[in-house]
């Protein structure tokens, strides 16, 4: 069976298959470290993405298999506490995926930074990503998955590789399976000397450019800002300048950061996440994309499902 796209939903919609017994191989275009999963800042949360029923199960699920890899070492994966904050009121409603939360709280308005008006405390996973990647690959391979830096061109290529495929391309799918639904969100972050934070901190609301800040270790990563439609994939100075100032009104210790690196990544926008099997050709695919910004939130469960899809075709 194969796996096109290295990323969070490639490696691990391979990993299940690999552990399960299938024999399997991902082909990419990019290394894990060069993808965009690679640069997320990998908080789970509630994503707001389509279709809801769906969504709020992966969610769940993913939720319990991080909380599980949480209490592993060199997973990369650790549980949290911070504030999710809102410069409108969120109301009294929550997510459903929410429920999963064991410690959430509403935020007392002397918890909230200046302008914000509402807010939750919660522990969540937070996963430093370079070395989960790693981890997934390491992984798989220990069950006898491959992983080869090897680009698909077109899905006919893929299907003469395999009778079975699962892709698992990202924005790529805009042009592998010609779909125009598929966007790209570009996304950037500052990655900058952790002076002393252990929490996190994400501002949500209808804008698309916020505050987040994400201790992973000596490092933060600072973000965040969105651009649909912009496939640009180099660093803008604009954009780092208003991720600093914005995440310095947060926490004064950022006042005078030490800038480490800039990442930017595509996120694969869609209204709807696609997680379907195609017959094509006289070959089976299993569509696994369009996860938006929430790929980490939503991998495991989508991985369960792609995975007992491609599995059932064999």
């Amino acid at each position: 069976m194969l796996v096109v796209g290295a990323g969070v939903q490639g490696l691990t919609t391979a990993t299940v298959l690999a552990e399960s017994g299938v024999d399997v191989r991902v082909r990419t275009a990019e290394a894990p470290r060069d993808t965009t999963s690679s640069v997320a800042a990998a908080m789970w949360g509630p994503t707001f993405l389509q279709p809801t029923e769906r969504v709020t199960g992966w969610t769940l699920d993913s939720h319990a298999a991080f909380t599980a890899l949480a209490d592993e070492q060199d997973t990369g994966v650790r549980i949290v506490g911070g504030r999710v904050a809102a410069r409108i009121d969120l109301g009294d409603e929550i997510p459903d995926e929410a429920r999963a939360v064991s410690d959430l709280a509403p935020c007392a308005p002397s918890d909230l930074p200046a302008g914000f008006v509402s807010g939750y405390r919660m522990s969540v996973p937070l996963i430093d990503m370079p070395g989960y990647l790693e981890y997934l690959v390491d992984r798989l391979v220990r069950a006898g998955g491959r992983l080869s830096l090897s680009p698909v061109s077109t899905l006919r290529a893929a299907t003469e590789d395999a009778p079975i495929v699962v892709n698992c391309t990202g924005v790529g799918a805009h042009e592998l399976v010609g779909d125009p639904q598929v966007r790209p969100v570009r996304g950037q972050h500052v990655v900058v000397r952790n002076p002393g934070i252990e929490e996190y901190f994400m501002e949500v609301g209808p804008d698309d450019r916020w505050a987040g800040i994400f201790p992973h270790g000596e490092r933060l990563i600072l973000g965040g800002d969105a651009r649909e439609h912009d496939w640009n994939r180099e660093s803008d100075p604009v954009s780092t300048s208003g991720i600093l100032r914005r995440c310095a009104a947060i926490d004064d210790r950022l006042a005078e950061p030490v800038v480490l690196d800039v990442m930017v990544g595509l996120r694969p926008g869609r209204p709807a996440v696609r997680l379907e099997i195609e017959d094509y050709e006289g070959a089976r695919i299993v569509h696994n994309y369009g996860h938006g910004g929430g790929g980490v939130t939503l991998s495991w469960g989508c991985a369960h499902e792609a995975a007992a899809l491609a599995a059932a075709a064999l």
